[in-house]
């Protein structure tokens, strides 16, 4: 097959799968259910006023639904380290579609994920932080929050999963 063929293949092939949709209607139905640089870098805004409240410098990331890094934001003073942990936050919460803090109950020994923070190349994280971002009962990202005690990091990232809604309304 030549380019011209192959490409002709493939916009017959969207040209059906868009026949019967008005997208004049919806003009971007998709973007409620898809995680975007502008929507990251609005809610990790709403996350670090929280933190600075708190007076805490912390990292912020946001990642997509496969746990591929959006954006990240590291306060001033932040802890080092806290970019790794807050960026494998949102792999872990993205990647089993639950919060850290849930899986630190879960991964105990005796609990059905017991070694799990041993598996994916040492990126889970079994302590709070990271929070699944759904919208529609959809998971389009994920949050991870890293700097302050586990209290703190859990409490500014289910803040984030919170409040994403009303980041959303506001793009």
């Amino acid at each position: 097959m030549d380019e011209q063929m192959i490409s002709k293949a493939v916009e017959a092939v969207l040209r059906q799968m868009t026949a019967g949709r008005d997208t004049k209607s919806h003009p971007c139905e998709c973007k409620k259910h898809k995680m975007t640089l502008a929507l990251a870098k609005a809610l990790i805004e709403r996350v670090e006023k929280k933190a600075e409240e708190m007076n805490l410098a912390v990292v912020i990331a946001v990642s997509d639904a496969a746990g591929r890094l959006t954006a990240v934001h590291c306060m001033d003073g932040a802890y080092i380290a806290s970019y790794d942990i807050a960026v494998n936050k949102t792999f872990t919460s993205a990647g089993l579609k639950m919060s850290t803090a849930k899986l630190a109950a879960l991964s105990q020994p005796g609990q059905p994920l017991y070694g799990i923070q041993h598996t994916n190349e040492g990126k889970i994280v079994i302590f709070g932080g990271g929070e699944p971002l759904e919208t529609e009962g959809k998971i389009i990202g994920a949050l991870g929050v890293s700097g302050g005690s586990a209290e703190e990091d859990t409490f500014l990232a289910a803040y984030g999963r919170e409040i994403l809604k009303e980041v959303i309304s506001c793009q």
